[in-house]
């Protein structure tokens, strides 16, 4: 039996055994160690669950006040993080195992507390593209071929699920990101305001970015995430190492409230109304409402006069099934920063994502709420090149594309 095998058998047992254990953690008081936990977000519809939890008073409910503050840029969410001016953060998935290795910043040891959100973000490309036939990612393929010239894709950082959205999306058509285009940052909020001045052909972002896009008819989306990998992880709440362990009663009181909003949000469709119409806010997105509330009931639109309804819409909740930190969620992520280059060496995949990934906090925060915790911390997908990715060998899956750095 391999090294990585036995690990993962381990944390299994420890994962099962931790699940039939209420209130596993007190040892003494589970009183919150810090009670005012300022938490970070990018104007994006999936910031909702930490909105809610602050707006809906969950948070009061463990003792504790969530409060939510709007950033500007995810790398100035991540050097508020790393400085302490934030406790947590709505953060990139990507971010956190970056700043984790010290790849595209400061490295520090970083804490995974949950995952916020499956699906919902998307690729736009521009009307003029669109125009030129290019409305897929085998159209766009044809497009660059036929129309040779500087091609620029935006995406929200470095080491982010966008970037790699949007890299695996394109290179699953044969292009690759890095030789045959220019790849550029740009805020989230700022994605729409760039293509209307025409500094993009195409971007990545969550929503609402992508039909605010097609509202100001600029954009169509031309395809989503969850056509890339159904259920894929997405946003996390994040922290820092040393914030969990100082403070273990505060992250599983913010884990237990984040929870009741985002099984609150996707309870009913008046619930998501009344979600959308709360972070449409200029405190919050600072968008219209109808940007915000379409998708998030799964009722697309490409900007073509294609609709449709999709059931993998974004999901905060999920009966549980979104929010577990899963170990093999967070290793995807590095196997791209090694097949992109953004890590010249493989990792120890497990080694890192058993570190960063709380599992043992969420499972205590999710066994008192009586949510159901998965048995084992790994779980498999189908992408939409046909490859599966299951966790259990990272560095054959990472050496493993045609198309990389």
């Amino acid at each position: 039996m391999s090294t990585e095998r036995r690990k993962l058998l381990a944390t299994g047992a420890a994962l099962s055994g931790l699940a039939t254990v209420p209130g596993a953690w007190a040892a003494g008081s589970d009183k919150p160690e810090k009670e005012e936990v300022r938490i970070g977000f990018i104007p994006l519809t999936d910031c909702a669950s930490i909105v809610m939890a602050a707006a809906l008073g969950f948070d009061k409910k463990y003792g504790i006040k969530i409060v939510p503050t709007k950033e500007a840029s995810w790398a100035g969410v991540r050097d508020k993080l790393v400085n302490g001016e934030l406790d947590m953060a709505h953060v990139l998935y990507g971010l956190v195992y970056g700043v984790q290795l010290g790849i595209a910043g400061p490295k520090k040891d970083m804490a995974v507390l949950m995952t916020l959100n499956h699906n919902g973000q998307a690729i736009t490309l521009s009307r003029k593209l669109a125009e030129a036939g290019a409305t897929d990612t085998a159209s766009l393929a044809r497009v660059m071929a036929r129309e040779r010239r500087d091609y620029t894709f935006a995406q929200t950082f470095p080491t982010g699920t966008h970037a790699m959205w949007l890299y695996y999306w394109l290179a699953a058509a044969g292009v690759n990101p890095l030789k045959e285009a220019k790849v550029i940052t740009v805020p989230p909020p700022q994605m729409v305001a760039n293509m209307r001045v025409g500094n993009m052909d195409g971007f990545c972002v969550g929503e609402p970015w992508n039909h605010r896009a097609i509202i100001d008819g600029i954009g169509i989306t031309a395809a989503t995430t969850q056509d890339i990998w159904k259920d894929h992880p997405e946003k996390v709440l994040g922290t820092t190492a040393d914030f969990a362990r100082k403070y273990p009663n505060t992250a599983r009181a913010v884990i237990m409230a984040v929870l009741e909003a985002g099984r609150w949000i996707d309870a009913s469709l008046s619930n998501k109304q009344k979600m959308a119409e709360t972070i449409a806010d200029k405190a919050y997105v600072n968008t219209s409402v109808d940007a915000i509330n379409q998708r998030i009931l799964g009722r697309y639109q490409n900007g073509l006069g294609k609709s449709w309804d999709d059931a993998n819409h974004m999901k905060f909740f999920n009966d549980g099934a979104v929010n577990f930190p899963y170990l093999s969620d967070g290793m995807w992520f590095l196997t791209q920063h090694k097949r992109w280059g953004l890590l010249k060496e493989h990792p120890d995949y497990l080694a890192v994502a058993r570190q960063v990934n709380q599992i043992e906090l969420y499972t205590q925060a999710a066994t008192q709420l009586k949510v159901s915790v998965p048995k084992e911390p790994l779980r498999s997908a189908k992408l939409i090149d046909g490859v599966v990715w299951d966790g259990k060998d990272p560095r054959k899956y990472a050496d493993g594309f045609k198309v990389k750095s």
